[in-house]
C-alpha cells in the first residue's frame, strides 16, 4: 500500500503539468499607476496640443492683424488714388469740353476761310481775265527797250558783254510780271544769253584790255641807240657842216618808218593797236593778225631791244597773235519779235473782251 500511495500521488503532479497555470492576478495599484500614467501622458500631450494651438491662434492673430492693417492701407490709398483719378477725371472732362468748343470755334473759322479762300480765287481769275494792269505794262515797256538796246548794241559796237547785261535786266523785268503768258519769252531770251555767253565776252575784254596795256606803256619805252647812223652823220668838213645846215640827204632802204621818228612810231604802233582791237571786236582774224603784226614790226625796230619793258610787250602781242579769237557774234532780235507779237496779239483780244463783259453783266 504504501507503493502504490507513492505510485498514485504523482497523478495531482501530471495534471498540473497538463494544464497551464492560471495568471495570478494583477494588482489593482499596478492598474491605477498605469491609468494615471497615459493620463499624465495625454494631459501632457493635451497641454502641448493646447499651446500649439494658441501660438497658432496667435500668430494667425498677429498675421490678420498686420494684414488687416495692410489691407487697410492699401485700401486708404487706393480710396485716395481714387478721388485723385476722379478729380483729374474732373480735370480731363472740363479740358475736353474746351477743346470742343475750341475745335467748333476753329471749324466755324476753317469754314469762313473756305469761303474767303472762294471769293479771292474767284477775284484773281477775273483778274486774270482783265487787261493787263500798269505794273506790268510799265515791265513789258522796259523790257521791251533793254531788248532792243541789247540788239542795237551789238549790231552797232559788237560789245557782247554790255548786251549780255541787258537781256539779264530785260529777264528781271519779265519776272516781276504777273500774266503768265509771257514765260516763254523768258525762255527765249536765256537760249539767246546762253549763245551770247558761247561768244566769251569775258575773253574778248581780257584781250581788249591786254591791248590797251601794250599802247599804254608805248610812252616809257626807251628810244633805240643807233651809234653807226650817228656815226654816218658827222660832218667831215666844214663846207658839209654849211651844206647840212640847209640839205640834208638820206635812204630808208630796208627802213620801215618807225626808225625815223621816235614819235610817228609810237603814234602808228598805237593806230595799229587800235586797229586790232577794232579787228577784234569786229571778229575778223585777217584784219586782227596784220594788225598785230605791223604794231609788233614798229615797236621792235623803233625801241631798244634790251628793255625789258619792250621784252614784256613784244611777248605779250607774240601770246595775243597766237590765241584764237572768240567765236562769232549770235544774231539777236528772237526775245524782241516775240514779245511784240505776245503784247500785239494781248492787245487785239482786249477790246473784245471789253465788249463782251457787259453782256455778261447784264444777263
Amino acid at each position: 500500500m504504501g507503493e502504490e500511495s507513492e505510485i498514485t500521488q504523482p497523478v495531482p503532479v501530471v495534471e498540473s503539468v497538463a494544464r497551464p497555470p492560471e495568471p495570478a492576478p494583477v494588482p489593482a495599484n499596478r492598474g491605477a499607476a498605469l491609468a494615471m500614467l497615459i493620463a499624465l501622458a495625454a494631459l501632457v500631450l493635451g497641454a502641448v496640443a493646447l499651446w500649439r494651438a494658441i501660438a497658432v491662434e496667435r500668430g494667425q492673430g498677429a498675421a490678420e492683424s498686420a494684414l488687416r492693417n495692410e489691407t487697410g492701407a492699401r485700401l486708404d490709398e487706393l480710396a485716395r488714388n481714387g478721388e485723385q483719378r476722379k478729380r483729374d477725371l474732373d480735370a480731363l472732362r472740363t479740358r475736353l469740353a474746351d477743346t470742343d468748343s475750341v475745335n467748333k470755334s476753329v471749324r466755324e473759322e476753317l469754314l469762313t476761310l473756305g469761303e474767303r479762300s472762294r471769293h479771292l480765287e474767284d477775284a484773281v481769275a477775273n483778274l486774270a481775265e482783265q487787261r493787263l494792269t500798269g505794273r506790268d505794262a510799265l515791265a513789258l515797256n522796259e523790257a521791251e527797250f533793254l531788248l532792243q538796246l541789247a540788239q542795237e548794241r551789238l549790231n552797232l559796237f559788237y560789245d557782247a558783254q554790255a548786251a549780255l547785261a541787258a537781256y539779264k535786266l530785260a529777264d528781271s523785268a519779265l519776272a516781276s510780271a504777273e500774266d503768265p503768258v509771257f514765260a516763254s519769252v523768258r525762255q527765249t531770251i536765256s537760249a539767246e544769253m546762253q549763245a551770247l555767253e558761247a561768244a566769251k565776252p569775258l575773253e574778248t575784254r581780257a584781250t581788249i584790255d591786254a591791248l590797251e596795256r601794250v599802247r599804254a606803256s608805248l610812252a616809257t619805252l626807251p628810244a633805240k641807240s643807233d651809234s653807226k647812223t650817228a656815226a654816218s652823220t658827222l660832218p667831215t668838213s666844214r663846207f658839209a657842216q654849211l651844206v647840212q645846215q640847209f640839205v640834208r640827204v638820206r635812204t630808208d632802204t630796208g627802213e620801215l618808218p618807225g626808225s625815223r621818228d621816235l614819235e610817228l612810231s609810237r603814234s602808228l604802233a598805237a593806230i595799229d593797236l587800235r586797229a586790232a582791237e577794232a579787228a577784234l571786236i569786229a571778229r575778223d582774224p585777217a584784219a586782227y593778225a596784220t594788225a598785230l603784226t605791223r604794231a609788233r614790226a614798229s615797236i621792235a625796230i623803233a625801241f631798244d631791244p634790251s628793255s625789258p619793258a619792250l621784252k614784256n610787250d613784244l611777248a605779250e602781242l607774240d601770246r595775243l597773235a597766237a590765241a584764237p579769237l572768240a567765236p562769232a557774234l549770235p544774231e539777236l532780235g528772237s526775245a524782241l519779235r516775240e514779245l511784240r507779237n505776245l503784247r500785239a496779239t494781248r492787245a487785239l483780244s482786249q477790246p473784245h473782251s471789253a465788249v463782251q463783259a457787259p453782256d455778261g453783266a447784264g444777263t
